[in-house]
């Protein structure tokens, strides 16, 4: 079906299948409970789309548990998962978890490739890639996306003399990064002088090295980071950005960061997915509002996203798919970015009317529908493994050491290693 799982044939398929012969959370009457676990804030609660499936469907009860930190939230899951119990009927999937949950945990998830009435075909072709394990099962349904652009301020811009209009900006940066560098340069010779062009090294590292299609894996499933085009690329770019004095040499998500928003201390971030315009409107107050905009990356690529699955371990089956599809339909996957930011990971909510005409009044009225549905269509289709973000993380804390302690790149790199290779080997 084209729209997913639509209302009706979730009621067929709720009738048909009320309920699992283990009882579970099933109240009197037949009626049943389906307990969601996510971490943060996915936007369904908040957009009311628990309500609007329980009015569908008198006989289902939705609580939803949340954690706060994924950190937190993927530990617990872990554990919960190995120990074949505590789990909700449904349970969210960062995707950077994604890997090690179609590798060694995959036979803990129902496969929804299963379910002949769960529509897959709308997501995009690599989210659901991602959530394959190699058997073909499918084991997480898309929820959001983090197709990518570049936040900047159009009052330190103007300041420098730089283009301010988003599509001259995009055309500015359209040669690759290093005209993003060259724009960076002109900028610290005629900008503010207590304003960085950029926020920190590892921003500059991350859009980089997301726009190759191989980056710390490749398709057999190794490590490759040390031998990697897009990393080597991506930790040159980014010593040079540090190098030259370019950035505000911040370390990205913490209280340090938050408050350089709120004091202006830097123009533009360099990887700037459709969730992080909420973080920065946050950060950076009222004071900021319609002097943040954004413009087309050089190299469109993804950051974050995240699945939800329903473990094995569940009572309610059927039911709790029947949810799954239901959240993660066109229709829904639109309303949760239009209400909340969270970019639909499914191609055809991408292409509707209310993601294609959707504004963002704090960035000067950004056509965002229009800008990250462009980007979307450019995210490479990359290899994930099981210890993405640990590389990452590690890549990040050796540009920490240039951005912020001088210390050489290439000592910095052998850090990087070292530290990996005790990681990795644990």
């Amino acid at each position: 079906m084209a729209l997913g799982l639509t209302a009706t044939l979730a009621t067929g398929l709720l009738a048909a299948c009320s309920s699992d012969d283990d009882g579970g959370d099933d109240d009197a009457g037949g009626e049943i409970t389906l307990r969601v676990g996510v971490f943060g804030q996915f936007g369904y609660e908040e957009s009311g789309l628990y309500e609007e499936y329980m009015d569908l469907h008198p006989e289902i009860t939705i609580e939803q548990d949340s954690i706060t930190e994924n950190g937190d939230y993927i530990a617990q899951l872990r554990t919960r998962l190995a120990q074949n119990s505590g789990l909700s009927d449904i349970q969210a999937i960062e995707v950077g978890n994604i890997a090690e949950m179609t590798s060694e945990l995959s036979d803990a998830w129902v496969d929804f490739g299963e379910y002949s009435d769960v529509d897959t075909g709308h997501f995009a072709p690599w989210k659901i890639d991602q959530a394959t394990d190699q058997e073909g099962r499918i084991i997480g349904l898309g929820t959001d996306i983090g197709p990518t652009g570049i936040c900047y301020r159009t009052d330190y811009f103007e300041q420098a003399g730089l283009p301010t209009d988003r599509e001259e900006v995009s055309a500015l940066f359209a040669d690759g990064w290093d005209a993003y560098l060259a724009a960076g340069e002109e900028f610290a010779a005629d900008g503010p002088d207590d304003v960085a062009w950029m926020d920190s090294a590892g921003g500059m590292f991350n859009a980089v090295v997301s726009g190759f299609e191989e980056r710390y894996y490749n398709d057999a499933g190794d490590i490759v980071y040390q031998d990697s085009d897009a990393v080597s690329t991506a930790w040159d770019t980014a010593v040079e950005a540090s190098e030259a004095g370019l950035t505000d040499a911040q370390q990205q998500f913490t209280e340090e960061w938050d408050r350089a928003f709120a004091n202006g201390a830097f123009a533009t971030v360099a990887s700037c997915p459709a969730w992080m315009l909420g973080y920065i409107q946050e950060k950076a107050g009222d004071a900021g509002q319609g002097l943040w905009d954004v413009a087309a990356s050089p190299t469109p690529s993804n950051w974050g996203g995240a699945f939800i699955g329903v473990p094995e371990a569940g009572d309610h089956h059927e039911e709790a798919v029947a949810l799954a599809a239901w959240l993660t339909a066109p229709e829904q996957q639109a309303r949760v970015f239009t209400e909340r930011g969270s970019f639909p990971s499914s191609t055809e909510a991408q292409q509707s009317p209310e993601v294609q005409n959707a504004t963002h009044p704090y960035f000067n009225d950004a056509p965002i529908g229009q800008i990250f549905s462009a980007a979307a269509a450019q995210i490479p289709s990359s290899p994930i493994g099981p210890y993405e973000q640990v590389i990452q993380e590690g890549i990040t804390d050796g540009l920490l050491l240039v951005d912020q302690q001088g210390e050489s790149p290439d000592s910095a790199w052998d850090n990087v290693v070292s530290s990996l290779d005790n990681a990795l080997a644990e």
